[in-house]
């Protein structure tokens, strides 16, 4: 396990000496390495409305969320209506902007020239079928991460649905390969950044970690906490690391396009991504 996790650190050090580098290597637009979800890709296609006119309409495009937007009650103060004034949000620090836009502008290159390819080639021998029970397989693996971060944050009843969930597609959904479950049962995406968000944790400042992608410095404590309760943090170093890319490889085969449009609808990637990401966490803790 100690040799291991020399491996790791070994190349985290590795990928922050070449990434810098590798960003001048970098196209015209900026971009991000591996595709979001079909959410939040499609809550990042907003930004483009919203971008035209700022100054008249100050919409915020979350990650698998709406625009936020003003109440639409009145206050009545000495017979006056008082239209309610959206609370402004807190910007989330950027003090490794530099740094951050190197590991972006790393991260896309890796999409394009590494994960893209692969996954074409992927998706053009394996059916879509197929590619969709790999994805649920993974995902109930990472059962005991949402398990135990709701019972963290007193979510009885989101453990018990998580408990049940896991159970079942194991059983009968054949190692999670099929997901049995009724879509009224509401699975519950909890991790440990989220927890300490509930407690009262700030986010600290923005990080883009290669390969990785956005993070901010309690998510990134988070993520290395929830590290422990993935089996497959327990297999042998490169088991661990074939079965990681071998998720990426599925997971972006099932949505290429997705990003590409992402990319197009933005005026700085970057920047939409970081805010996007940060709204997002703000809603997954308050949910």
């Amino acid at each position: 396990m100690v040799k291991n996790r020399n491996l790791l650190l070994f190349g985290f050090l590795i990928c922050i000496f070449i990434a810098p580098a590798s960003s001048g290597l970098a196209f015209d637009e900026p971009g991000l390495f591996g595709a979001e979800s079909s959410e939040q890709i499609q809550s990042f296609m907003k930004m483009s409305m919203s971008e035209r006119s700022v100054d008249e309409n100050r919409v915020v495009i979350a990650q698998g969320a709406g625009p936020v937007s003003p109440g639409t009650g009145t206050d009545s103060v000495a017979g006056t209506d008082i239209e309610p004034v959206e609370a402004e949000q807190e910007e989330l620090s950027d003090v490794l902007e530099p740094v951050n836009r190197a590991f972006f502008h790393f991260n896309d290159k890796l999409y394009f020239w590494v994960l893209k390819p692969a996954a074409r080639g992927y998706k053009a021998v394996v059916p879509e079928p197929a590619r969709v029970g790999v994805r649920n397989f993974f995902y109930n693996l990472a059962f005991p991460i949402r398990f135990v971060n709701c019972l963290l944050q007193g979510k009885g009843e989101g453990a018990a649905n998580e408990l049940g969930m896991f159970m079942v597609n194991t059983v009968f959904g054949i190692a999670g390969f099929l997901d049995v479950i009724p879509d009224d049962v509401k699975s519950h995406k909890e991790d440990l950044g989220q927890t300490f968000g509930r407690y009262g944790i700030g986010p600290g400042f923005y990080i883009v970690w290669p390969f990785l992608g956005p993070s901010t410095v309690r998510d990134s404590i988070g993520m290395a906490g929830d590290g422990f309760l993935n089996p497959w943090n327990y297999l042998d170093f490169w088991y661990n690391a074939g079965a990681r890319a071998y998720d990426a490889v599925n997971e972006t085969s099932l949505r290429i396009g997705e990003y590409e449009a992402l990319k197009r609808a933005a005026i700085d990637p970057y920047v939409a991504l970081r805010n996007a990401y940060h709204q997002n966490r703000l809603s997954l803790i308050n949910d």
